[in-house]
């Protein structure tokens, strides 16, 4: 941490490992038979929120950390090296944070950044429908005004914290094209707002990213996020500067945990009457993952370091997003061929690891998304920077404590 962070992030990190330890760990087990998020689920999200650290990148104005984007990366890898559905479950109300700071106006900050920094609200941002996936232009869930309200009806898929969210961020069509999606805070128990059934996941067990149905739903004025039609920019702009990092630490933390069970695993399993470390072949593989994690590491606290000092780094989130995904993806597979059949059974947690590594892939934009996108900023094609057209946001703040970081 020595380059890109201070005493301040050590200090955090260890606070968040003790916590992970002793309160997350030894739950583990209750949270993989459950599957779906339940009664373990839902304690644990509310402990992790009671410690504050929804508020990350929250001002101290609003009773928020206002320990930056590069905090915000140490929380949620502290939380995923140990379980990767509850640093999953911190990373999208974090990300929920992202459109009250950046469109909210001065009543819905102080009315929801104060409950969200002290953990009596675990915010989501819901955008994608099932007919459009990714493609966020093709949704259809609506929005029509009535006198002093809006009217929401449609429904939202893959939301995080689904389940357990308090206030929903809502994008949805008021008008035609790219200029006609708005967005909306709406309270979970606002009447209308309804949870369809949990589906089983493949990994992330805990963790509630389902579906929410609005039918019919009545939400004043007062609760639209910045004006008619920039819904586009609300959505655009969280998935840049929240999403592809958030979900970048999460990969990063699960890969953590992959190195650290395999190296575990080669130092104490015998094989031709010496440990596994002792082979070479081995012991090529388990180097070969040290550096896939010590240069994901890299380039997600080089992204987030810029973001903090308000410098343009749209690609090198975007890039981040990618290296951790498919990094942590690769040394798992590697992890298994290392543990062989032993991987293959719950005793062994590599296989929980390799599951969730995953489920990272897709949102935010797959891999082949981020791609894309640099590759047109390699053509000089790029569409513009949401880190250059929300800067004046960071400027706004004050530094935290001990260097310049910017609660942007």
């Amino acid at each position: 941490m020595d380059l890109f962070g201070t005493a301040t992030h050590d200090e955090l990190r260890s606070r968040v490992r003790e916590f992970a330890e002793t309160e997350i760990r030894p739950r583990i087990g209750e949270l993989e038979t459950e599957k779906t998020v339940g009664e373990v689920g839902h304690k644990l999200s509310r402990m992790i929120a009671e410690q504050g650290w929804m508020g990350a990148t929250i001002d101290p104005v609003y009773q928020g950390m206002g320990v930056g984007h590069l905090g915000k990366t140490v929380i949620i890898e502290e939380l995923s090296r140990v379980c990767g559905a509850m640093g999953a479950m911190a990373q999208a109300s974090i990300l929920g944070v992202a459109k009250i700071i950046h469109f909210g106006d001065a009543a819905q900050r102080a009315a929801w950044l104060p409950r969200i920094a002290k953990g009596a609200c675990l915010p989501t941002i819901a955008v994608t429908e099932p007919g459009s996936g990714g493609h966020v232009l093709g949704m259809t869930s609506s929005a029509v005004r009535d006198g002093g309200d809006y009217v929401l009806t449609g429904r939202k898929v893959y939301v995080g914290n689904s389940h357990v969210g308090d206030l929903h961020g809502v994008v949805v069509r008021t008008g035609p094209g790219s200029r006609g999606l708005s967005a909306f805070l709406v309270e979970a128990r606002r009447p209308g707002v309804r949870l369809a059934p949990q589906q089983e996941s493949m990994g992330l067990h805990g963790f509630s990213f389902g579906e929410i149905v609005l039918d019919g739903v009545r939400v004043p004025a007062a609760n639209r996020l910045g004006e008619e039609g920039q819904g586009l920019d609300v959505a655009y702009s969280s998935s840049t500067l929240y999403g592809r990092p958030n979900l970048a630490a999460v990969s990063l933390g699960i890969h953590q945990a992959v190195v650290e069970e395999t190296a575990a695993f080669c130092t104490e399993r015998i094989r031709y009457g010496r440990p596994l470390k002792d082979l070479t072949n081995v012991k090529i593989k388990l180097g070969e993952m040290q550096s896939r994690l010590m240069t994901a590491r890299t380039a997600l606290y080089h992204a987030v370091s810029l973001l903090d000092h308000g410098m343009p780094c749209d690609e090198e989130m975007m890039n981040a997003k990618a290296v951790n995904a498919e990094y942590a993806i690769t040394s798992a597979r590697q992890a298994m061929e290392i543990h062989a059949a032993a991987g293959l059974f719950t005793d062994r947690a590599v296989e929980r690891h390799v599951r969730d590594a995953f489920h990272i892939l897709a949102p935010a934009g797959t891999s082949d998304v981020q791609y894309l996108r640099l590759a047109e900023t390699a053509l000089g094609e790029g569409k513009g920077s949401w880190s250059v057209r929300l800067a004046h946001v960071a400027r706004t703040i004050p530094p935290g404590p001990e260097r310049g970081l910017l609660a942007v």
